[in-house]
């Protein structure tokens, strides 16, 4: 969660992880409004609009809330709750949106009354507009979003975050069941909270270490799970369940481009670095996580540079270890085609008018054929 410094009558709660910008948004309302001021000291708006014509009524709403007085004096909080007007979509891109959006930052901006708070909660809003640019200098904006599952290093955030939740709970993470757990549960963070209770509640007060067994018997399959089991199938060569998962993922609304960058594409990476370190550094494949561990770290700078890397610098070892046993199915010479064919598969997805699945399962096929 990121926080901007400013004003103390704007409060705007922004991101793409709902269920913490809700618990949060509604944590600064009920600190804001008494119960006793909550009839007359406060209104809620409604921010959900479906089309551009609904969006500026929401937003006319609002501006007329915030420019009404409270009627017994005092302070008078505005709500605008759970809004979309200001997405990047065609609603939030519709010149009267835009215009009523601007009338809406001028007033906050200049005009709100001192005992008049502005409550916004939006988990879709466009950052690179001007309302979200003046909102940020004028109002305290907290951010919230998940982590980019097409990013590197997304799942060292979503570590951290599990961390300190086990934390809470008196739990340690082994480091096979942390990475795997990771894997399964995605960025979803109402989702790991839910898996965190759980082991909570299945662990005694005697055994508060999670181990990698406990992880695979409690922790249900997500979307990201499903990604997860769409690498694994690609590693093991697996053509029908890789194509049962892409059918799974496409039916959920994943996007192809999605699958392709936040299952495909590090897939073939993870096995390509792999079998690199195999076949020219004689890094084979272990049981023993940590002596893989080891026998990577005594690699000099030069030989581990294009590794995935931690946030802290440190090298990321558990996704290429658990890729080391894998790679045994394919040549080094196949994983470099492959990776070239994830980029023209990238690249048609982008330009070409043919069908996002045939593509994508055209690019499996291609990347498993022997």
């Amino acid at each position: 969660m990121a926080r901007s410094k400013s004003s103390g009558n704007i409060h705007a709660f922004v991101g793409t992880d709902e269920a913490g910008l809700k618990e949060a948004a509604l944590k600064c309302f009920n600190a804001l409004v008494p119960e006793e001021d909550a009839e007359f000291g406060a209104e809620v708006i409604d921010g959900v609009a479906e089309n551009a014509e609904s969006a500026v009524k929401v937003i006319t709403q609002t501006l007329s809330a915030l420019q009404t007085l409270p009627f017994f004096g005092g302070q008078k909080v505005v709500w605008m709750k759970s809004s979309n007007v200001f997405a990047d979509s065609q609603t939030g891109k519709a010149a009267s949106v835009l215009d009523a959006s601007e009338a809406l930052i001028q007033f906050i901006s200049d005009n709100l009354p001192e005992d008049i708070i502005f409550v916004l909660s939006a988990p879709s809003i466009d950052k690179r507009r001007s309302f979200y640019k003046k909102l940020v200098k004028v109002g305290n904006v907290e951010v919230f979003d998940k982590p980019d599952m097409t990013r590197d290093g997304w799942q060292d955030q979503v570590k951290s975050h599990v961390r300190n939740l086990a934390k809470n709970k008196d739990l340690q993470f082994d480091e096979d069941a942390l990475e795997h757990f990771v894997m399964l549960a995605g960025t979803d963070f109402t989702q790991i909270n839910n898996e965190i209770e759980k082991i909570d509640l299945f662990l005694s007060q005697d055994q508060r270490v999670v181990a990698l067994e406990h992880v695979l018997n409690q922790v249900a399959l997500t979307r990201s799970g499903v990604v997860f089991e769409l690498g694994n199938s690609i590693a093991k060569k697996d053509l029908s369940s890789a194509l049962r998962n892409i059918d799974h993922l496409l039916y959920q609304g994943e996007s192809a481009i999605g699958i392709l960058l936040a299952a495909v594409v590090p897939t073939i990476r993870r096995l390509l670095i792999a079998k690199n370190l195999s076949v020219k550094h004689g890094i084979k494949s272990s049981r023993n996580y940590r002596s893989y561990e080891t026998a990577l770290s005594r690699l000099g700078k030069a030989e581990t540079a294009y590794l995935p890397r931690k946030k802290d610098g440190g090298l990321s070892v558990y996704p290429i270890f658990l890729a080391a046993s894998e790679c045994r199915n394919f040549s080094l010479s196949k994983l470099q085609e492959s990776l070239s064919e994830c980029l023209s598969a990238n690249r048609a997805l982008v330009t070409s008018a043919l069908d996002h699945r045939v593509i994508l399962e055209r690019l499996v096929i291609r990347v498993l054929a022997t």
